[in-house]
């Protein structure tokens, strides 16, 4: 029978008792424990969330060449696609089931199953994470610039986020994080290589803050890995605070599908689970995983065409004056100057989307380039030499990085 949606007007509720509530002894407006909220109430969200940060991705229209994502530019593997098309009606009646896929990452990344837990893109992770380690008086150190979304989730608990400041050559600020440290730092959240910088820290860095930190989560984002080719993921279960995720978004191309993992030791990973869905995961991301991990050849292929773009389009922006960051993932920051968001527009007229990240803290007239294959690398470069060309001497300062530079501390 279906649930009927009569209200009762709040004279009728005086002198009655509903679900435990007595209204006898209370107007319609009052505000009393048990009574009527005022009239034109509504429900409100808690103070944390109203004044939590805002992440709007300038998505919308993106027919032309996507180098503003950081996704893959091509395709995902054709194995990929034999199991999509293979997937049949019945099969999306079932609630997905993620433990045996689960097992086959943990196999793949040479780690143990209770070390491994499945996320609905890192995304998840992220969340997922912070809601379980952060609490009041905690805080997060954060790197910055750095992926938005660290700020978005941290700022849903009730931790202090502490930013860490990258100096003009946004290297990984190693010292600074080092110097930041307190028996109140709970997690340390590390993007590396790092977004929208591509700056990387050291092995030894990330080791040093593990042994000097050892109340804090330290969690290492390997979302670019595959263009940078080192990981930590090799520790995990050994060190006990270390938590490393990679995503599937973007060497992979499964970005639609929203997978990630999250990787730790099994006695972190336990409280994770408690927050983290069991269903999160959906049933046609789960069915494909195994088939992207065991085409190895796809990858490689994709990521090897990456870095051949990458050196050829360093070279494209040298020849017009460009100051770039030396960049260790699949996409090169580059210094515009005032007049950033013409540039963004100038390109997209040429049919080349760009991500402006001004607002990013240190990032001011700044704009990211993702790096497709050599063939759209050379698309977005005559597009660049047109973009550049119209801008004139506009674009400021116009100062070439012409050797790659090891983060710094």
């Amino acid at each position: 029978m279906a649930e009927s949606k009569t209200q009762i007007p709040p004279e009728e509720l005086r002198g009655q008792e509903v679900s435990g509530h007595d209204f006898s002894r209370a107007g319609a407006g009052s505000t009393k424990t048990g009574a009527l909220a005022p009239e034109g109430a509504t429900p409100a969200p808690r103070p944390r969330v109203r004044a939590m940060k805002e992440y709007h991705p300038p998505l919308g229209s993106r027919d032309t060449l996507r180098l503003d994502f950081n996704e893959n530019t091509v395709a995902c593997s054709p194995k990929v696609r034999e199991v999509l098309a293979a997937i049949s009606a019945g099969s999306l009646t079932r609630y997905p089931e993620r433990e045996p896929v689960e097992a086959l990452v943990a196999a793949h990344l040479g780690r143990a199953p209770e070390q491994v837990a499945l996320t609905n893109g890192v995304d998840e992770a992220i969340h997922v994470l912070f809601e379980t380690f952060l609490d009041s008086g905690d805080e997060l150190l954060l790197p910055v610039p750095t992926y938005t979304m660290y700020e978005v989730y941290a700022s849903a608990t009730e931790a202090r986020t502490v930013a860490i400041q990258a100096g003009d050559d946004l290297a990984f600020p190693h010292e600074r994080l080092l110097a930041a440290l307190s028996p109140r730092t709970k997690i340390i959240a590390i993007a590396n290589p790092n977004s929208p910088s591509g700056s990387v820290a050291t092995r030894a860095q990330l080791l040093e803050i593990v042994r000097r930190a050892p109340q804090a989560v330290i969690f290492v984002d390997e979302a670019y890995f595959h263009f940078h080719g080192e990981t930590l993921m090799d520790l995990v279960g050994t060190l006990p605070n270390l938590v490393v995720a990679r995503t599937f978004s973007k060497a992979y191309g499964l970005a639609g599908l929203r997978l990630g993992v999250l990787a730790g030791p099994a006695a972190l990973m336990r409280w994770v689970r408690r927050v983290l869905s069991p269903y999160s995961v959906n049933s046609l991301a789960l069915a494909c995983l195994p088939a992207a991990l065991e085409d190895q050849a796809y990858v490689d292929r994709y990521v090897s065409e990456v870095l051949a773009a990458r050196a050829a389009f360093e070279t494209a922006l040298d020849a017009v004056h460009v100051r770039r960051w030396p960049s260790r993932a699949n996409f090169i920051l580059v210094e515009i100057g005032p007049r950033h968001a013409e540039f963004v527009r100038l390109m997209r007229e040429a049919g080349v989307l760009v991500r402006d990240r001004s607002s990013d803290p240190g990032c001011d007239g700044r704009v990211r380039i993702t790096i497709g294959t050599q063939e759209q690398m050379r698309q977005a470069a005559a597009a660049l030499k047109q973009t550049m060309a119209a801008l004139g001497e506009g674009a400021q300062p116009m100062i070439a990085e012409q050797e790659p530079r090891r983060a710094s501390t």
